[in-house]
């Protein structure tokens, strides 16, 4: 009886461990377009100043757009929480972004709709060089850590808060790599940010983790980092906003 006991507290125990490392997060992404506006250099004045009327009465009610992360251990997918349209706020159709991450084989599955196209990009997964502070903060009810990298193709301060009671290195967009779930993002200081409002435990299923199939032109990593390094230096020359095609 004492071992039955004895299996029984193990079992227990495993099933409360597996359910703090496996469900979704749903999380609110908002873009700061009057900050944004106000970095870039290459645009006029005139063109900032008709950007910040466009975009002042829109930030006033900014609801942002709800992402969704399935994650696992070994998996995890990242999208769109859905086509509904967001509360206070318009609908309307939300390119192809699914992130698929694969970390037992160290793969990425990725398809993003940007510049008329849609791209597939299968490839290795590139784990960002982080740096972890030591300050905390709290983040959908859990402690987190501080962590910061920089993305070297759009020239973008990365701030990651993880939680280290979900131990699992997913994360939302194209963030992974730390030692617990990435509960929020912040870009650029306040640009854009990524911010977890809630946290379900639950197994996942397949379709959780399923890719849609869509037809689109395959490329590797380094071909998409390419696409968008040359899209923004053309946009900046041509003293255009290059975000408006692609991802800020």
């Amino acid at each position: 009886m004492k071992k039955i006991l004895i299996i029984l507290c193990l079992l227990t125990s495993s099933l409360a461990m597996a359910q703090k490392t496996e469900g979704v997060v749903t999380y609110v992404r908002k873009e700061y377009w009057l900050k944004i506006t106000k970095r870039m250099t290459f645009l006029s004045q005139e063109q900032k100043d008709r950007m910040a009327q466009t975009w002042k009465n829109w930030e006033e009610n900014n609801k942002g757009i709800k992402m969704k992360l399935a994650f696992s251990p070994t998996e995890s997918l990242y999208t769109y929480n859905s086509d509904e349209p967001e509360e206070g706020g318009y609908s309307w159709r939300k390119s192809e972004f699914v992130l698929r991450r694969n970390f037992e084989k160290d793969k990425k599955n990725d398809i993003i709709e940007m510049l008329g196209k849609t791209y597939i990009i299968d490839d290795s997964l590139h784990t960002p060089v982080w740096k972890i502070g030591n300050q905390i903060k709290e983040v959908a009810g859990y402690i987190c850590m501080k962590a910061e990298t920089e993305d070297p193709i759009k020239k973008q301060k990365i701030t990651a808060w993880f939680a280290q009671d979900i131990p699992v290195s997913a994360g939302p967009e194209r963030m992974n790599g730390l030692p617990g779930l990435i509960l929020e993002l912040n870009v650029n200081d306040g640009d854009v940010i990524i911010e977890a409002i809630g946290v379900a435990f639950r197994p996942l299923t397949p379709d959780d983790l399923k890719l849609p199939k869509v037809k689109g032109k395959k490329i590797t990593d380094a071909d998409y980092d390419k696409l968008i390094s040359q899209y923004i230096a053309e946009q900046m020359t041509a003293h255009q906003n290059p975000y408006w095609e692609i991802r800020y």
